[in-house]
């Protein structure tokens, strides 16, 4: 199982950015698919955004347009560029790594991002 750590969440105003990281240990990205998800309080957690080994982006319908996903292969780190944040965008993001050759899925343990007034 790949080892992941989340950073970058905080509180920030509607309208504001922030950039969340995702640092993997002992992984090559070529063998793996990343994803954001993000779980609401007293909601289901939900995909948020994917990219594939080709690189191709996949995000949901509320936050396209709005959210970046990319990766860093030299520094094992994916990233997910938050902007126009907004209220409902509060959640904690969780990184995730699926295996393409086993289909094991790996997990961080989330980071809160708060979107407020």
């Amino acid at each position: 199982q790949v080892q992941l750590a989340e950073s970058g969440g905080g509180l920030v105003q509607p309208g504001g950015s922030l950039r969340l990281s995702c640092a993997a240990s002992s992984i090559t990205f070529s063998t793996h698919g990343w994803s954001w998800y993000r779980q609401a309080p007293g909601k289901q957690r939900e995909l948020v955004a994917s990219i594939g080994h080709g690189g191709s982006a996949n995000y949901a319908d509320s936050v396209r347009g709005r959210f970046t996903i990319s990766r860093d292969s030299a520094k094992f780190t994916v990233y997910l560029q938050m902007g126009n944040l907004k209220p409902e965008d509060t959640a904690v993001y969780y990184c995730n790594a699926q295996s393409y050759i086993t289909l094991q899925h790996s997990w961080g343990r989330g980071t809160q991002v708060t979107v407020s007034s």
